[in-house]
């Protein structure tokens, strides 16, 4: 479990709030601090001064230093300290402050924001992007007047320098949201080693995993001592107060999604899906290439060019009809046609050109069912057959209101067919060792590999109607030995 401190050059800056040990001086962080190498420790700097050379510059540089994880980072200080950068970070700003009253040229407005909260409602979406851009406690920002309103400024400034009582509570509030941890009261309960936060989408249609497996996953945790707390979007900032990041929602590269698994990684925490794992498996047309560039066995494969019509001529002779046309992140069976001419190919690849510069054909094979290999740390975990929605050609079928899906068989992976795991683990070793389900179509002695997916569903009664809690078990035990791995 992460430790948690907040530095400021004089206790006297923290008087105003409520106390609690974690708060030290500058002075205890340089000494009493400084054997704490080998823990995941979080730094919220709130010194007064974060010049170069200054106190609030060396805590900050200092953590780097010690492996611990500061907040604002030196890269955010000096970004801060280089006008030109800065202007750049700023771009695409004025529509956020469209709506500030109009005023003659030369006048000025200055506001303070604290961690991407203001009391001022007309710079609440301003003080939210101004926050992500640079992730610093305490901003001053300074607007002026020209032919509309510009940012002129924006800068650091000290927790002394709140001395408005109103302006000290909405900091406190806001403080409170951005890390829960330090106003945590000690727990009766079982104390945990380890923190894990779940990533989910509240609102997602056709989510990883449903609420009972969800819970199936928390209380595995929480058995092999370890806190769980799911988290959504707007906790992008607190990723460093956990030990580890689990992904629950549907990933893709062009999504916070992605941005999640890379901050998670940089701050230090086990990430599934990982950044690299997502980049690999949720382009198709990269996945295709990967896995026919080392022999993978695939359908028969090609990657379609927009401006290429030769290529979709060419493709009944290379691949055959029916087959099938894909954009490259789809995912649920969607974005995903089965062309039976050449007619309704260029009609669907016209549509899907829409989206995506490249398609891929694949050849048509109709099985009465999928495997899902899932496999974790280049283990088999366990096997489903995925049935096809009767009388259609997908496990999904979104043609109408209600999406439906084909039944299911799940068994132990040591019952699928060696050449099945055989193929799923070969495929997986491209990817990394996090945890994945192996689409694979077999049709007599053939064995083909459809797909990797960095993110395979768990669903209480699906993939689990084998193995039980154990599956859930086993995966968090991957991330606590992962966890443990990287501590030596």
């Amino acid at each position: 479990m992460s430790q948690f401190y907040v530095v400021v050059d004089k206790l006297s800056d923290w008087q105003p709030y409520y106390p609690s040990q974690d708060v030290i001086t500058f002075d205890d962080y340089l000494e009493r601090v400084s054997n704490l190498k080998k823990k995941r420790v979080r730094i919220i700097n709130l010194c007064r001064d974060y010049r170069y050379l200054k106190t609030g510059y060396y805590c900050s540089l200092l953590a780097e230093a010690r492996g611990h994880n500061a907040f604002p980072s030196v890269k955010t200080i000096n970004d801060m300290g280089r006008q030109s950068l800065a202007s750049l970070q700023l771009e695409q700003t004025s529509q956020l402050i469209d709506k500030v009253p109009a005023a003659q040229n030369g006048d000025k407005l200055t506001f303070r924001c604290w961690f991407g909260q203001t009391m001022e409602p007309q710079f609440k979406k301003l003080a939210i992007t101004l926050f992500e851009r640079f992730p610093t406690p305490l901003l001053e920002v300074t607007l002026m007047h020209k032919q509309g309103w510009e940012i002129k400024r924006v800068k650091a400034i000290a927790l002394s320098a709140l001395k408005d009582p109103l302006e000290q509570e909405a900091f406190a509030h806001a403080f409170e949201r951005f890390s829960l941890k330090m106003w945590r009261k000690p727990k009766l309960q079982k104390q945990f080693r380890y923190d894990l936060a779940i990533l989910i989408d509240p609102k997602e249609e056709l989510p990883p995993s449903d609420e009972k497996a969800l819970k199936l996953f928390e209380k595995a945790a929480h058995e092999q001592g370890m806190a769980t707390e799911r988290i959504t979007r707007k906790d992008y900032m607190r990723l460093a107060e956990f030990d580890a990041l689990f992904i629950r929602q549907t990933t893709s590269v062009n999504h916070y999604t992605y941005q999640f698994a890379k901050k998670a990684e940089s701050e230090g925490l086990v990430v599934i899906d990982d950044p690299t794992s997502i980049l690999r498996c949720t382009n198709k047309v990269y996945l295709a290439d990967l896995l026919n560039t080392h022999k993978i066995d695939t359908p028969k494969t090609r990657i379609v060019k927009q401006s290429s019509s030769k290529g979709l001529k060419e493709l009944e002779q290379e691949i055959g009809f029916p087959m099938v046309l894909k954009i490259p992140d789809g995912s649920f069976s969607r974005g995903i046609v089965k062309v039976e001419n050449q007619q309704a190919l260029e009609a669907e690849a016209k549509i899907l050109f829409e989206e995506s510069a490249l398609l891929l054909a694949q050849e048509f094979m109709y099985t009465e069912y999928d495997w899902r290999i899932g496999v974790i740390n280049h283990k088999p975990l366990f096997a489903c057959r995925y049935y096809m929605v009767s009388d259609h050609w997908q496990i999904y079928k979104h043609e109408t209101d209600n999406t439906e899906s084909g039944g299911f068989d799940t068994l132990p992976s040591f019952e699928a067919p060696k050449a099945v795991i055989d193929i799923a683990l070969k495929a997986t070793k491209l990817i990394g060792n996090g945890f994945y389900g192996v689409d694979i179509k077999q049709s007599g002695d053939r064995v083909v590999v459809i797909e990797v997916n960095d993110n395979p569903s768990i669903e209480h009664g699906v993939e689990d109607a084998y193995l039980g809690k154990q599956l859930y078990s086993e995966i968090i035990k991957d991330f606590i030995e992962r966890i443990e791995l990287r501590g030596k």
